[in-house]
């Protein structure tokens, strides 16, 4: 399985600048990696580099105190993808209110932790407000940072003190080389059933109550001595219905399930089809670039005689047209039909995500390719110079070309189709990047 980024997350009250701030290093020009397109407008979810250390950044939403009392169960929910997953907890507080009970409360939670706590103090354009940092020595965690979400002053001063506390590359665990494969999907579509399913034993807690299963759990099967790590995920409601607190982080835990995994099964509810949230969730694998598997579930349960195998997975592809790579598999995790050869199916996209194509083998094809087709664009000819494969999983192409620019969307899906042709890859995206000739060494 791929080794996943350690996790900062960005923790504190309602409207202390934790958006702001998020914003600002994530589009910071030194430090920005990639924002996965589609998922930080309602999750705040990003990869960020610093220093020379990659990490994931989350933030987590604003924290709210039920009680004066103990920290309460409804904080600790919130907080918790914090204490579990994260390698360095920031918590933002406020230079305008000051040190307020519900910092008090977040910050003697955070003192009991073992994980690093950069203090940030927010909202420190005026002078005034800049005078008032020293006030938050009294939270007991160190010295605070005062920083500008708006201006970014301060902010390369808290990625240092982040970076510092990241672990080292040799401190990181090392890459599985065991398959992974996530179950992904909404609530209530079977994803806990089918794995109990392929384990032959109750491992997770079925229940007909959406999201009843709130963390990423990682499970090992054997199966046909092979060792296979099944990661079951909380499921992904729709956008605008996530509850606050612990189906937020699920939604988290969720999408670091895909960052780890290299085959993701995407379960759906036959009876309900493609989803807007299903396409969603199509479209973060695809972003990911992992192989892929659609899993119909309670197959069992569709009238026959009125919808047949290929009208239906001619609807899913065409509303699921992010994963038009991906197999299509119709299961019933409640009698187990076919429900193994989500196993075998992986086993055999993971396969593909590994092949490599010699060089020589891809140039005949290109020969081939060329004697059959011409390619023009805005009244001039696109000529194919060479093409290699540079990389796996998902498997990688460099064309090059006389002019990258004629390179029509159309020609791209072309080459796409007659690669899948040619060498199969079931399963996985390809990626092809074109190059002007003049390029090539």
């Amino acid at each position: 399985m791929p080794r996943a980024l350690p996790l900062v997350a960005l923790v504190g009250r309602p409207n202390v600048g934790k958006s702001t701030l998020f914003n600002r290093i994530i589009g910071e020009r030194r430090a920005i990696v990639e924002d996965r397109p589609g998922t930080t407008r309602d999750r705040h979810y990003g990869q960020a580099e610093w220093n020379g250390k990659a990490f994931s950044i989350v933030d987590t939403g604003g924290l709210e105190v039920d009680d004066r009392g103990p920290f309460s169960s409804r904080i600790r929910n919130q907080v918790g993808v914090a204490l579990d997953e994260a390698a360095v907890i920031v918590f933002v507080t406020d230079a305008m209110t000051g040190v307020t009970a519900d910092d008090e409360d977040v910050a003697r939670l955070l003192r009991q932790t073992q994980k690093p706590v950069v203090l940030a103090v927010s909202k420190t354009e005026r002078k005034e407000n800049l005078q008032a940092t020293s006030e938050f020595w009294q939270l007991g965690l160190g010295e605070p940072i005062p920083v500008s979400g708006i201006h970014g002053s301060g902010t390369g001063d808290l990625l240092d003190a982040v970076a510092a506390a990241l672990p080292n590359l040799l401190e990181l665990p090392e890459e599985d080389d065991r398959l992974g494969v996530a179950v992904i999907g909404r609530p209530n579509v079977g994803k806990s059933s089918l794995l109990n399913r392929l384990l032959g034993e109750e491992r997770m807690i079925v229940s007909e109550i959406p999201g009843t299963t709130r963390d990423a759990v990682d499970t090992v099967l054997h199966y046909q001595g092979e060792e296979i790590v099944l990661i079951d995920t909380a499921g992904i409601r729709r956008r605008g219905k996530v509850e606050p607190g612990i189906e937020k982080y699920s939604v988290l835990r969720a999408d670091r399930a895909i960052e780890r995994a290299d085959v993701v099964v995407l379960v759906i509810d036959a009876a309900d089809g493609v989803t807007a949230q299903d396409a969603h969730i199509g479209g973060l694998i695809a972003e990911a670039g992992k192989g892929a598997i659609i899993a119909v579930n309670k197959w069992d349960l569709i009238d026959k005689e009125a919808v047949t195998f290929e009208d239906y997975v001619k609807q899913v592809r065409g509303e699921l047209k992010f994963l038009e790579f991906a197999p299509v598999l119709t299961l019933s995790a409640l009698t187990g039909q076919r429900a193994t050869k989500v196993l075998d199916l992986a086993r055999e996209v993971d396969a593909a995500r590994k092949v490599r194509v010699p060089t020589g083998e891809l140039n005949r094809f290109l020969l081939e390719l060329q004697a059959g087709h011409s390619f023009s664009r805005r009244g001039r000819e696109l000529k194919f110079r060479y093409v290699t494969q540079v990389g796996i999983e998902p498997p990688t192409f460099i064309f090059f070309v006389n002019e990258p620019e004629l390179v029509h969307f159309a020609t791209e899906r072309m080459l796409i189709n007659r690669l899948r042709e040619r060498y199969g890859f079931v399963g996985t995206p390809l990626k092809l990047v074109f190059r002007s000739s003049s390029q090539e060494k």
